[in-house]
């Protein structure tokens, strides 16, 4: 039975068993997050205004999801400043999973916005209140325009999982825009009030599944779990298959943040194995194979080891 002796290194820091790169993300595009920012900003506060003159639930709705929106693209913002920030001794890490977390919270939010829409409209339902459908139309046709323009803003950069969270927020908008439209549009021309909470309804149930793809993705980045796309059992077996490496446990994959797979691992090897070009054949082999970057191997040899090991299978 082959035994093995657990080392732990007293510092946070790059061995050589690692891809030497820095923790920290750059984002090159915060800045159009910014100006997204301003933009949706503004008119939510000029929406509101207009559908409380109006009486419109779907204008009012609207205007509640670029006020969200604004949120959503604050919290963007200032998680990519905070996730360029190095590590520091108290944040061995870094500040990566700043994003994690503002997305999930940007999910939430989204959430709670859903239900506050579809609860409001079974109510607007059954309590119908007159609508001012011109003034719906013009207001929503400019925030139909405005939308437009913020979606292709957070489209240009898509290497952030929480500028995609932000984006969801912004067609979930796009859509309330195009429901204001049609719902203005039919209570001009034909004075029927319950398209304006009906619309409402159909815009929340349309962004549900959007919703609870972003709190999917950001739970699973928070669990620590195995990247999608990565075969956990196939990473440790090609890490086994290695003309050296006689076993290999305590194997651990995840992200480190968003597009940022992480290995960890203690590897048995054979007696007489040089360990310098091993471990350059190992992590070029995760780096080709995996996309896996930041890599740290613990070697172990036999003739050292005192306690049980276990095999990847």
């Amino acid at each position: 039975m082959m035994t093995n002796v657990n080392v732990h290194s007293d510092f946070a820091q790059h061995g050589e068993g690692d891809a030497h790169h820095p923790h920290q993300h750059e984002y090159k595009q915060s800045h159009l997050l910014g100006f997204a920012l301003l933009l949706t900003g503004g008119f939510a506060a000029v929406e509101a205004l207009a559908g409380w003159y109006s009486g419109s639930l779907a204008l009012i709705s609207d205007a509640g999801h670029m006020l969200t929106d604004s949120v959503a693209l604050a919290l963007a913002y200032f998680a990519q400043k905070m996730a360029a920030r190095p590590a520091s001794a108290r944040l061995s890490f870094g500040y990566t999973r700043v994003e994690v977390v503002a997305a999930f919270v940007n999910g939430l939010t989204m959430a709670a916005i859903v239900l506050w829409i579809m609860g409001k409209a079974i109510w607007r339902l059954w309590h119908p209140a007159p609508v001012d459908g011109e003034t719906v139309t013009w207001v929503a046709t400019v925030g139909l325009l405005i939308n437009l323009g913020v979606a292709y803003l957070l489209h240009c950069d898509q290497t952030s999982m929480n500028t995609r969270a932000a984006l969801v927020h912004v067609m979930g908008d796009l859509l309330g825009s195009v429901a204001a439209i049609v719902a203005g549009i039919v209570i001009a021309t034909t004075g029927w009030m319950p398209i304006d909470p009906l619309l409402s309804i159909f815009v929340a149930l349309l962004i549900v599944r959007s919703t609870w793809r972003v709190l999917k993705e950001s739970t699973w980045h928070l669990m620590d779990a195995v990247p999608h796309g990565l075969d956990y059992t196939k990473i440790g077996e090609r890490l086994r298959s290695l003309k050296g490496i006689a076993s290999v446990h305590d194997l651990h994959v995840w992200d480190m943040s968003p597009n940022q797979p992480t290995l960890m691992a203690h590897v048995i090897l054979e007696a007489d194995v040089q360990w310098p070009k091993l471990l350059d054949q190992a992590r070029a082999m995760l780096h080709e194979q995996f996309g896996i970057e930041h890599i740290t191997l613990q070697p172990e040899w036999q003739q050292c080891s005192v306690g049980t090991t276990h095999k990847v299978h």
